[in-house]
């Protein structure tokens, strides 16, 4: 059995996984899933992982990312993890439980931070506040 690429994205954050047979070994970035902090980013992370239930035990999970912060990293991570899950156990019940749990494990995230406008202040709505009306 060969492995399994997926990718995720949110915001500025891209992850790659890679899946493969084998034990349940999960890795972001060469790094083991129980070392992750923070805490919130690892159990994000843990989701797919307990909802694919014995699955996720069969296969081991490498993901690669890059950009953006702590928690869209681990939201783009998620996602890939969901991805390459769903894609390896080849039915779509797996899909339905991600799907009815969270839509975000399968669909990504489109939104992006809204490009600054000139004399704004660097935000992008924000205008000068005028206190003499």
């Amino acid at each position: 059995m060969k492995g399994t690429n997926t990718s995720g994205k949110r915001k500025m954050s891209i992850a790659r996984a890679t899946l493969r047979q084998g034990s349940g070994v999960v890795r972001i970035n060469n790094v083991p899933i129980e070392s992750i902090e923070p805490k919130m980013s690892r159990l994000k992370l843990r989701e797919p992982l307990i909802l694919a239930g014995e699955v996720a035990g069969k296969v081991d999970i490498d993901v690669n990312v890059v950009g953006g912060g702590v928690t869209s990293q681990a939201e783009a991570s998620r996602l890939a993890i969901a991805k390459a899950l769903a894609d390896f156990a080849k039915s779509d019940k797996l899909k339905e439980v991600f799907l009815s749990y969270d839509r975000n494990l399968l669909v990504a995230d489109v939104r992006r931070k809204e490009a600054a406008k000139p004399n704004r202040h660097g935000q992008a709505r924000s205008k000068v506040q005028k206190g003499y009306r």
